[in-house]
Formats: structure tokens, sequence, C-alpha cells
């Protein structure tokens, strides 16, 4: 994904992250889509944004525009996620074209979400291409005014024995571990660990509570954070989020369970 305005490395370390992850998911899920084909424009032809399909660009590239100006390119194998406001008012709809022609592939949304509700692993990946599309937007929308007003969301990277959560902390941030492994420490002791595509601080983020561990990187980590409120709205729009966050408590408490049986033995 490219961006008009002038943006930090981390748009493009996330922009590379959300392809792997439109790609991945499309493994997982697995579903036929239908070759259409954008012909040669620059005035907003196509408008990908109808609330009833998913596109991904197969070939050449599509340039975004709102109200008529430029906002960001799409590159072959990114996704573009239907936007409901487009679809109720078409002033408000975002439009794309491509100046050299594009192919892209539609699939029903509506039957491309069944079947990410129904395999966890495609949860889980709807949940972090999310997080990631959501960091690449905000990046586009703080890089487009002045002053930024509030957090958006960050890329980090650890290296091993770096603190990612500090025990006792206020929690504003929900994390994903992008790449690498973390270990949980509560007053010292280990407990669990965190690992690829696990996302983790959110039940104090969530309850409004101090940290209760520590998180600190076993490996080189990779990390995307989101802010707290980002993080709330997301979890409103999208249940496939909420999914994907039971599963991975359900997980930590697996690890906790197993911690504490061996500290008995």
């Amino acid at each position: 994904m490219l961006a008009k305005a002038e943006l930090s490395q981390d748009f493009t370390i996330l922009g590379r992250q959300y392809k792997k992850l439109v790609a991945a998911l499309l493994e997982v899920v697995n579903m036929p889509g239908i070759p259409m084909e954008v012909s040669p424009d620059d005035r907003g032809n196509f408008r990908g944004f109808d609330g009833n399909h998913f596109y991904v660009v197969e070939r050449g590239s599509l340039s975004a525009r709102y109200q008529g100006k430029l906002i960001y390119v799409l590159e072959e194998g990114e996704l573009l996620l239907p936007d409901i406001a487009g679809t109720q008012e078409e002033s408000a709809a975002v439009h794309f074209s491509s100046d050299a022609g594009a192919r892209v592939t539609s699939y029903s949304a509506l039957e491309f979400m069944r079947q990410v509700f129904d395999d966890p692993a495609a949860t889980r990946l709807w949940t972090r291409l999310l997080i990631t599309y959501s960091g690449l937007m905000l990046r586009i929308t703080s890089g487009s005014v002045e002053d930024e007003a509030g957090a958006t969301p960050g890329f980090e990277v650890y290296e091993p024995g770096e603190v990612i959560i500090r025990q006792g902390d206020r929690a504003d941030y929900v994390f994903n571990m992008s790449a690498g492994i973390a270990e949980v420490v509560v007053d010292d002791v280990p407990v669990g660990r965190i690992v690829e595509g696990e996302i983790f601080g959110a039940m104090a983020a969530l309850t409004q509570a101090d940290r209760s561990a520590t998180v600190r990187a076993k490996t080189n980590c990779s990390v995307v954070k989101v802010p707290k409120e980002q993080f709330t709205e997301l979890i409103k729009r999208n249940p496939a989020t909420i999914h994907s966050l039971l599963i991975d408590m359900a997980n930590s408490i697996v690890n906790l369970n197993e911690q504490l049986v061996g500290l008995r033995g």
C-alpha cells in the first residue's frame, strides 16, 4: 500500500504485513472468486466498497480517491474492505481507478465471512488483518493533517530481554504479536508465553485496570500496538475480534495451568 502523504518507515512494514495476512487468509479460506477487469481511467471508475463484496488486487494497482482527492494506492495482493458509509451515500464513497488498468478478484462478503467465522485459524488471521488495516488507515489520516490529535497504532521491535508490558503500569494499548515469542511474568515468576498472532494486553485495557503481568521479549519480537479506545471500537464493529480474543485468553489460561502444575510438581 502506498500513501500520498510522507509517512514513517513503520507504515511500509505494516503494509508488508497486511499483504502477507491477506495471502494467508485467502489460503485458509480457499474460496473461489470472480475475476474482474478494471479499465484504464483516472476519474474513479471503479467503486470498490459496495458492501457486498471483497476485492483483491491481482494485477496492476488501484488509486483510492475520496471526494476527488487521491488518498492511497492499493497494490497487487492487497484487499479492499467494504465501506458502509459509501453504500449509503454516493458523496461519501471511496472510488478507485487505475491509470494503466488492473485486474481484481471479487469475493462475496457474506460467504467469505461465514467461512472466516467457521474456522478459528481464519478468525485469528482476520482479526490481525483488521488491526493492521486500522494502523495503515490511521497513519494515512494522521499524515494528512499538520497536528496529529490522539495516539495511533504503532509498530515496534523488541530485542530479547526487553520489556513490552510492565506489571503495574497503566494499560493504554492492546498488542498483537506480529513475529517472535515473549514470556509472561508475574512477580518475577514465569507463568506463560505469547507467540506470533496472539493478541495480548486486552484484559487490562478493557477493564481499566493496571497491568497484571510483565511481558518480556524472549526472541526478537515485532509488535503492533493499538490504543485501547480504537481497539474498543474495533470490537464493537467486528464480532470476529471477540472470538479471537476468547481463543487467546483460553490459550493463556491453559498455559498458566501448565505452569502451575509444573511449579507444584
